[in-house]
C-alpha cells in the first residue's frame, strides 16, 4: 500500500514538473515570436525610411533632368509627378493581386519563423 502511495506522489510531482516546463516553454516561444516580429518591423521601418529618401531624391533628380532637357523646370517637375502618379495607380490597381499577398506572406513567414 505504501508503494502505491509513493508512486502516486512521484507521478503527481512529475506531472507538476511537466506542466511547469510546458508553461515556461510556451512563454519562451511567445517571447521569441514577439522579438522576431518586432525586429522585423523595425527593419522594415528603417528600409522604408531609406527607400522614401531614395525615391524623393531620385524623383527630384529626374524632374530636374527632365526640366533641363525641356528647358522648362516646371514641365520637368510636372512630368516627374506624372511618372510617380502612374506608378501609384499601377500599385493601387495591383494591390489585391500582388501587394497584399506579398505583405500577408511576409507576416506569416515571420510568425512561423
Amino acid at each position: 500500500m505504501e508503494d502505491i502511495k509513493d508512486k502516486t506522489a512521484d507521478l503527481a510531482d512529475h506531472v507538476e514538473d511537466l506542466a511547469d516546463t510546458f508553461y515556461k516553454l510556451t512563454v519562451l516561444k511567445a517571447a521569441q515570436k514577439t522579438t522576431n516580429i518586432t525586429s522585423g518591423a523595425v527593419a522594415i521601418i528603417i528600409v522604408c525610411t531609406f527607400g522614401l529618401f531614395v525615391l524623393l531624391f531620385s524623383g527630384l533628380a529626374l524632374s530636374w533632368w527632365l526640366g533641363d532637357l525641356l528647358e522648362n523646370r516646371s514641365a520637368g517637375f510636372l512630368l516627374g509627378a506624372v511618372f510617380f502618379l502612374i506608378v501609384m495607380i499601377i500599385l493601387v490597381v495591383l494591390r489585391k493581386k500582388i501587394v497584399f499577398p506579398f505583405i500577408r506572406d511576409l507576416i506569416i513567414r515571420k510568425l512561423y519563423d
